[in-house]
């Protein structure tokens, strides 16, 4: 080949990829929608991805540009994005419209990706809600009552390893402290199983956990690459997940169902309500990598999401210590009137840690942003005075910014500042659930809410009913967010110390 062809070669591959990544750059322009200029290929989260910002500060500066706009356009890479910036349009995409918006974005679309495929999360249509129909009986308050025991066992014995070992000696990672809490729950109320990650401290659960939940550095941006390329994912076998992660999930379902069906074990729980999705009418029962799928999401929203907020929730108490104080006063009454023990009643009876627990989702919800994408025609209000309304395609993507509403002064006052009084009794019914929404909003909302706030709950009561939270030397006063990743966590880490409290202070 010569120089010429070499030459010419490039510069046609170089002007197809131009026409490419600029396909879209005029779109909103031309639908006189206000927008936020994007980076040609990387799009609005351009600095996220290159992590120069976190994903919190970028989706804020599109919603606070034009300030008075209903919506504002965005660029997921190359692909134009709906950022709604008001409730009521929140409202009627999530609730009212549901029918028209009713899923989340692919992410992966390959048989390479089973577990990211063909769970809860990113199933679509008629699968989704058949899904959700067989997995929802798990997740009720009768079921919840019946793992409180379990949960209560995992959260008991997480309280008396930080009592008993030499932890008030030095700062603990609260991430990693939490991370082994939540772990043991799953593994116990999912898989039957009695792990004890705190003990056992590089079992495969818990390293293979740590492993799948990891969306830092280089998997950050593989993450985004595959959501926006996935023909060239696809083509070039790239996954997020090792062979290594899907074999021990998919082991795992098998050998919990191998057991379950030789020693006639039944439990209230998920699995067994797929085991049982054979017994329905006119429904094929559903298979090994159906249910991995399931189970690897519940896992992977069991595990890192709890212990993050288990972990912004220590250490907030550690920055306020009469919040602190205060809570452990509501904890002392409680097992008081409990003669030492909670009950599953009683710990949801408990108005200030519901708030504390409230307050922290607000701060730092479990998601930046929430997404839906619509299936059919829809038309939108004009996002300004004067301007047209505009008539989205089956397809399109939209973007509801939780971490911005939860953080917008207009809805919360001096948002920065930790208040669970926002969430007393008084207040609590002046917060619209149309700007709060830690869980999600509408049919899809989180399946597993009930079992994660329980999870959450259970642990900080006794942990704070034995023990005292309290500043490390490595605990900055203001908490900022790392860039490094783009789920919430500080930049100095969770670090923190845990002391016992005096015996009279406790009962």
């Amino acid at each position: 080949m010569d120089l010429w062809t070499v030459i010419l070669t490039i510069a046609v591959g170089a002007f197809c990829a131009y026409l490419f990544f600029t396909r879209n750059r005029n779109y909103f322009k031309k639908h006189g929608i206000p927008y936020v200029k994007p980076n040609p290929i990387f799009g609005t989260l351009t600095a996220a991805i290159f992590q120069f910002k976190t994903l919190p500060e970028v989706i804020e500066e599109s919603y606070q540009c034009h300030p008075e706009a209903k919506y504002v356009g965005c660029f997921d890479f190359t692909t134009p994005v709906i950022l709604l910036k008001d409730p009521e349009l929140i409202k009627s995409i999530t609730i009212k419209n549901f029918d028209s918006f009713p899923d989340h974005q692919m992410f992966a679309d390959s048989p390479t990706e089973p577990l990211f495929q063909k769970n809860l999360f990113a199933l679509t249509g008629e699968a989704w809600r058949d899904m959700r129909t067989i997995l929802s009986p798990a997740f009720t308050s009768s079921k919840m009552k019946m793992m409180f025991k379990t949960m209560s066992e995992c959260a008991i014995n997480f309280s008396d390893y930080l009592v008993k070992s030499d932890s008030q000696h030095g700062a603990l990672d609260m991430k990693d402290t939490f991370g082994r809490y939540t772990l043991d729950v799953i593994a116990s109320t999912a898989f039957g199983l009695r792990v004890n990650s705190l003990k056992d401290r590089e079992n495969e659960f818990y390293r293979t956990g740590k492993s799948v939940a990891d969306f830092s550095g280089v998997k950050m941006f593989k993450f985004f690459f595959i959501k926006n390329f996935r023909w060239l994912s696809k083509l070039f076998n790239i996954k997020i997940l090792d062979r290594a992660a899907e074999e021990f999930f998919s082991n795992a379902i098998k050998t919990t169902i191998a057991t379950r069906q030789k020693e006639g074990i039944v439990r209230p729980d998920m699995i067994q309500l797929m085991m049982q999705s054979g017994d329905r009418k006119e429904k094929s029962p559903l298979s090994i990598e159906d249910m991995t799928a399931q189970a690897f999401i519940f896992f992977l929203g069991g595990f890192d999401s709890p212990a993050t907020t288990m972990s912004f929730a220590a250490r907030l108490l550690a920055l306020n210590p009469e919040v602190q104080k205060k809570l452990q006063a509501e904890i002392d009454r409680e097992l008081e009137r409990g003669a030492g023990e909670i009950s599953y009643e009683n710990l949801h009876t408990m108005k200030y840690l519901d708030a504390v627990v409230s307050e922290t989702l607000r701060m730092f919800p479990p998601s930046v942003i929430m997404d839906r994408v619509g299936d059919q025609s829809f038309i939108l209000p004009p996002s300004l005075p004067g301007l047209e309304p505009l008539q989205i395609q089956p397809g399109q993507n939209v973007w509801i910014p939780c971490y911005s509403f939860h953080h917008d002064p207009k809805y919360f006052s001096d948002p920065e500042k930790f208040d669970p009084e926002r969430f007393n009794e008084e207040n609590k019914s002046k917060i619209s659930p149309l700007v709060y929404f830690p869980f999600g909003l509408g049919p899809r909302i989180c399946i597993a809410t009930r079992f994660a706030l329980m999870e959450v709950k259970l642990a900080l009561f006794h942990l704070l009913a034995k023990c005292n939270i309290l500043p490390s030397s490595k605990t900055q006063p203001r908490i900022e967010l790392n860039p490094k990743t783009f789920v919430l966590e500080p930049k100095d880490g969770f670090w923190l110390n845990v002391e016992p409290r005096i015996k009279e202070d406790w009962l």
